[in-house]
């Protein structure tokens, strides 16, 4: 009886330790930026707002950067060979499929926008045509390049190592679960003081969320499905170019959605969602509708496939 060859273990481990490494090296390094942008933003009137914001951003916003410090580490150890590897592409990214699937992920949460809008679910917030032009260009230029940072995270690093270690759909789906958990963490009240263990105090708080059902139903389910779609998009595709660009769509709204729009009293946030959009229902249908299109995509193209080999045997 034939089995199956050995599975490579050493991308089980190094998400592990890689994990650990983020998670307590970010919280440590939380109050370092704290107290540095605290004391930059007293000769730097720029750095005011930045100065303002609450603990648990600059928490985040640590665990970000010392995952992509230790990034290169996690690839090597999971025994990435190289960027290739890790879903980018040879010749660069591949511009129709990124603009066909950036479209995709647009137009699908564009059109949550305008049903709560036009349903009375949100309203749009006093704007000038200028404000909201610069806002949409920022988000734009920031969407793109979350998503292609994020995208080698989780896509082409993470879900990458763990198809050499189990089954793709068993890695598709430890992967999408770790997506989901890291995009899930709130926003809790700042501590009464920041000191060097403050970062690893407000950490578990961040969390805090995924013990409330109405928290947990759906934003954690539609976070976790995303995952899927953008995992499903790469491991069918080969590259990232298609999931960074559902992803760059579904980021802009993300961000552009709590900016233009504002809560209306008396609206049911848990279908309509919040001003993260993601935790209402009606978010969590949309990307059970983009799933939908990708896999219809997915079947159509081996159907062009298997048309095309028939014709090449019988001529």
């Amino acid at each position: 009886m034939q089995t199956d060859a050995p599975r490579d273990r050493r991308p089980v481990r190094a998400l592990a330790l890689y994990l650990l490494a983020v998670f307590v090296g970010g919280a440590l390094l939380a109050p370092w930026l704290y107290r540095g942008v605290q004391a930059l933003a007293e000769s730097v009137p720029a750095l005011e707002s930045v100065a303002r914001m609450p603990f648990a951003r600059y928490v985040n916003r640590a665990l970000m950067l010392t995952a992509l410090i230790g990034l290169p580490w996690f690839i090597r150890g999971a025994g990435i060979r190289g960027w290739r590897d890790a879903g980018v592409p040879a010749g660069g990214i591949r511009w129709k499929a990124f603009a066909a699937s950036f479209a995709l992920g647009f137009v699908s949460l564009a059109a949550v926008c305008v049903i709560a809008l036009a349903a009375g679910g949100r309203t749009l917030k006093p704007r000038g045509a200028g404000d909201l032009a610069g806002e949409f260009l920022g988000v734009l230029a920031t969407a793109l390049i979350v998503a292609v940072i994020e995208e080698l995270l989780f896509r082409g690093a993470i879900y990458g190592g763990l198809r050499r270690a189990m089954r793709w759909p068993a890695a598709l789906a430890l992967s999408s679960a770790v997506y989901a958990i890291v995009h899930f963490m709130g926003r809790p009240e700042n501590p009464p003081t920041v000191d060097w263990l403050s970062g690893l105090r407000v950490l578990p708080t961040m969390l805090a969320g995924m013990t409330a059902l109405h928290t947990l139903v759906p934003a954690f389910l539609s976070l976790t499905l995303a995952g899927v779609i953008l995992g499903l998009a790469y491991q069918w595709t080969g590259d990232l170019s298609a999931s960074v660009g559902i992803h760059a769509g579904w980021i802009f709204w993300l961000k552009f959605y709590g900016f233009a729009t504002a809560s209306v009293p008396g609206a049911d946030e848990w279908f309509w969602g919040t001003r993260k959009l993601v935790d209402g229902w009606l978010a969590f249908v949309a990307i059970v509708v983009v799933l939908t299109a990708i896999v219809m995509a997915k079947r159509r193209m081996e159907g062009r496939m298997k048309v095309g080999a028939n014709e090449g045997r019988g001529g």
